[in-house]
């Protein structure tokens, strides 16, 4: 069976521009139906105006966060020196990269989102299980995040109030207030949220330099707790640069790579926005790998200052300007904490699943209803255990998400960029009965590739702090390459299954 053109889409349904976008052609009508609604359609070429600068400040202002923050500095809590904390985090970004700008190219020249996009792999159903992980793991994100916003409005309400606001009768183990901390800063996400994708476009903006500039000041704040700049650089590894270390890099490695696996799939959500191919890819290009790295950087720095300092590494900021007496420094601080979570929460782990689950059902669940639901499934996981720990934060979780993800990422991009060499019909993606129908709205290929990349990538892992002992103890030795062994073994098998079985690629 061999991939055809449908007799009923007319071939002028779509247009190309000289640029390369790709858009409805003038006159013809937008898709209509079950499987499309007005957030899920292509965004039209006079929509697509996010340059490179938007595309950079995006980036920074997504980097520049506190979980970001705790990457760099729970490798130090674990052991690494700053300059090993750097070295894995610079070249996981650079890594990711590549993923995140080829799944990024489908969005300026189609203007059409993650979901959507992943339909001409998955089947227009099918899109459903990458977009439902996606959603999931973004929830999680999303969890976690708040969370560390809930901390910093938190400590910041303590320094104004008192001890009767961080002294209170503790519920779950943690103060009543801390909870409301919480509930405060969930809800303020949800407000912007609602506002629309250009408030984000200007919010990421003004808070991608702010972040940065408060950054700097912590960095500034630990010397001069320090002693200067010397006890920072001088604190040594645990592991030194012998098996400890490479032991123990691999796993750090595909963490770091998990962090952003995420983005890699969902960045079409984006670049759909983006005004030219040059734009989305010299904006993550300059935004992703070069402030990641920065910011590790300014994060090991301090973190090493507080083992000079405190005799331990304090790897959450907040916990860390908590300790400063200078009240307008704590408040600069922890302000800043909050601006930067803002930032990257809303961004990355709300507007994603916002349209992943919008794709469950179009004519029913809008993108304002899907971030709702983030919004809600983001306290049911439980974040404050996700985020208590950094061993299990960094090797358990962000390993578990990359692994999976990175199955994903194979598929898309073996579909895209090999079978399909980056055509795609604009009118098929939302119709039953097109080219990207396949069986029943599945493409069983994609799901058997995903699934047995999945067990190859995790199924060895630890899942400890979650629950003890290894699903397939027979492939722990894969566990620690998890990313990567997804994403190659799935983009292999799917290559082979839709050749096997006549899947040949499709003109447009």
């Amino acid at each position: 069976m061999t991939d055809t053109a449908p007799t009923a889409t007319p071939p002028t349904s779509q247009v190309t521009l000289a640029d390369g976008r790709v858009e409805i052609a003038p006159g013809v009508p937008a898709p209509t139906g079950r499987y499309a609604n007005a957030d899920l359609l292509p965004v039209p070429v006079e929509g697509r105006t996010w340059t490179t600068y938007n595309f950079s400040a995006l980036w920074v202002g997504m980097a520049h966060n506190t979980a970001s923050w705790t990457l760099a500095s729970g490798l130090i809590a674990v052991g690494m020196d700053w300059k090993q904390a750097v070295f894995t985090i610079a070249l996981a970004n650079v890594i990711v990269l590549i993923p995140m700008l080829l799944t990024g190219h489908a969005g300026p020249k189609y203007g059409i989102p993650f979901p959507v996009f992943a339909r001409a792999s998955f089947g227009i159903r099918g899109a459903n299980l990458p977009a439902v992980v996606r959603a999931l793991v973004a929830c999680g994100w999303f969890g976690i995040q708040t969370w560390i916003g809930g901390e910093a409005i938190y400590f910041l309400a303590g320094k104004l109030i008192g001890s009767g606001w961080t002294d209170a009768a503790k519920v779950g183990g943690y103060a009543w207030t801390m909870w409301l901390s919480f509930a405060i800063f969930w809800a303020l996400q949800v407000v912007i949220i609602y506002r629309g994708m250009e408030t984000i476009r200007r919010f990421e903006n003004w808070a991608a330099p702010f972040v940065l500039v408060g950054a700097f000041v912590m960095l500034w704040w630990m010397s001069g707790k320090a002693g200067g700049f010397g006890p920072l650089f001088d604190q040594p590894s645990k592991l030194g640069w012998g098996a400890d270390f490479w032991k123990l890099f691999a796993p750090a490695l595909m963490g770091m790579i998990g962090f952003w696996s995420t983005l890699s799939l969902n960045i079409p959500d984006f670049t759909r926005y983006g005004k030219s191919q040059k734009a989305q890819t010299w904006g993550q290009a300059l935004g992703l790998p070069t402030t990641m790295t920065l910011f590790a950087f300014l994060s090991v720095m301090v973190t090493s200052g507080s083992q000079a300092v405190y005799g331990e590494a304090v790897w959450d900021p907040v916990q860390l300007a908590a300790r400063t007496d200078n009240t307008v420094g704590l408040l600069f601080a922890l302000v800043t904490v909050l601006v930067a979570t803002l930032s990257v929460n809303v961004a990355a782990n709300l507007v994603s699943p916002a349209f992943d689950f919008s794709n469950i059902a179009p004519r029913k669940i809008s993108f304002r209803a899907g971030a709702l639901a983030t919004c809600v499934l983001g306290v049911l996981i439980f974040p404050w255990k996700l985020y208590s720990d950094p061993q299990g934060y960094i090797f358990t979780w962000l390993g578990l998400v990359g692994g999976l993800l990175g199955t994903v990422a194979g598929i898309l991009i073996a579909d895209y960029w090999i079978l399909r060499r980056s055509r795609l019909d604009l009118a098929d993606l939302y119709r039953t009965g097109g080219r990207y129908w396949y069986e029943g709205g599945w493409n069983w290929r994609a799901v058997v590739a995903f699934v047995a990349g999945g067990v190859l990538a995790v199924g060895g892992a630890s899942f400890r702090p979650l629950i003890d002992g290894r699903p397939v103890p027979a492939l722990a030795g894969l566990a620690d390459y998890g990313w990567a062994v997804g994403l190659g073994t799935s983009m292999l098998l799917y290559l082979v299954l839709m050749t096997a079985t006549g899947r040949r690629r499709t003109t447009v």
